[in-house]
């Protein structure tokens, strides 16, 4: 165990790293480079990865150390959910080659989930991976993928027994997106961007090192993997496209918005402006529940209350900045930033409500794991996959 270490001990540590180290003008994976070398990355992970083997709430400490200098690069023991999957499930020798470089930022990634036949209900995939030695041959369409175009690899899960029940026969691997059996074509979204991508594999190849987990047991890393995910979309979301412009994002402050309207005194808005400053609270709460709950290589289903969560927030702040600026919400284009955030963001809520598992798949996550109602029937769930019906 690492030493015994105070709060103000570790805050003070913290903040003198910082003071004389952080700068602004280092490109970004020089910065992370510095930032993981001090171990100041994964403070909560064992020292033999980088970390300082400290508590959960000391690990917080170290963040908002690093949030207060404007600095990015620690809390990666809760948000990347890249090298947590690689601790919780990778061996040994994959371990030492992907989890310095994703620490690093030295790798762009994206996931390999969804399937045009396999959205909602994501154990009904048919993407095949057949073992060839010390390799697997991928076939199959993957679509949804954030990213696909400019990753080096994606977490995949792709069938490798079809004669077990569809929850397993599944396995989960690191897939190179640079090679030839790889095709990404981008999709238009309704923001007028091309972020998602459909991902055709034809006949793509997988190192077997590269799988993580047990041969036809992957559903187990893809849960602990999601919940990751879910975590981070219950913490953070993408703020206004002009923020993407400056480098960053910015949550929409709807009390100066509604100042600057000249409607703060009225009423209504000011209900709808605590409404949606009440589910915040609420989900810092929660999301403080679900870290507590989740152990290394484990899911918890409250990570799904963060995610329904923050897509019921980016919504309903969406309306509310709509009402603040009335008809003046009507208006597009540069020329008018305050209605070009509030369209964009009205407009991009629709991804959280869709990415990580739908609005719709939380809530029976919910009823079924944290409340403890009854199961939907699945009728499928226990015979063989090359037995279920697709359409």
């Amino acid at each position: 165990m690492a030493p015994t270490i105070t709060d103000e001990e570790l805050r003070a540590q913290a903040r003198a790293w910082l003071a004389g180290h952080w700068d602004p003008s280092l490109p970004r994976h020089e910065w992370l480079s510095q930032v993981v070398d001090a171990r100041w990355a994964v403070p909560g992970w064992p020292a033999r990865w980088g970390g300082r083997e400290l508590p959960a709430e000391q690990s917080r400490i170290v963040e908002e150390e690093f949030a207060r200098a404007g600095a990015p690069g620690s809390g990666q023991d809760r948000l990347n959910l890249w090298a947590n999957t690689a601790l919780a499930f990778g061996e040994p020798e994959f371990q030492a080659k992907f989890i310095p470089a994703l620490l690093r930022g030295e790798l762009a990634m994206c996931l390999l989930y969804s399937e045009p036949g396999a959205g909602s209900d994501l154990a009904g995939l048919r993407t095949r991976a057949d073992r060839d030695g010390d390799q697997y041959i991928v076939n199959g369409q993957k679509v949804w993928t954030s990213g696909a175009a400019t990753a080096d690899y994606g977490m995949l899960v792709a069938r490798t027994n079809w004669d077990m029940p569809k929850h397993r026969g599944i396995s989960f691997f690191f897939c190179p997106m640079k090679q030839p059996g790889v095709e990404v074509r981008p999709l238009r979204q309704i923001t007028d961007e091309s972020h998602f991508n459909e991902v055709f594999l034809t006949d793509a190849v997988i190192p077997a090192v590269n799988r993580l987990g047990a041969e036809n047991e992957g559903w187990r890393v893809l849960q602990t993997a999601l919940a990751y995910e879910r975590s981070t979309m219950g913490e953070n979301a993408r703020g206004p496209r002009t923020a993407d412009a400056a480098g960053g994002t910015h949550e929409i402050n709807l009390v100066e918005l509604a100042r600057s309207a000249g409607v703060l005194a009225d009423p209504a808005i000011r209900q709808d402006i605590a409404r949606v400053r009440g589910l915040q609270a609420l989900n810092a709460l929660n999301t403080a529940r679900a870290k507590a709950d989740l152990g290394q290589g484990t899911s918890s289903p409250v990570m799904s209350l963060g995610k329904l969560a923050m897509s019921r927030i980016l919504h309903e702040s969406a309306r509310v900045q709509t009402e603040i600026l009335a008809a003046g919400s009507l208006l597009e284009g540069p020329d008018y930033p305050r209605a070009e955030d509030a369209n964009f963001l009205t407009l991009n809520a629709y991804f959280t409500s869709i990415g990580g598992g739908t609005d719709q798949i939380q809530r029976n996550i919910i009823s079924e794991r944290v409340l403890g109602m009854p199961r939907e029937p699945e009728v499928d769930r226990d015979i063989p996959f090359r037995e279920v019906r697709g359409g």
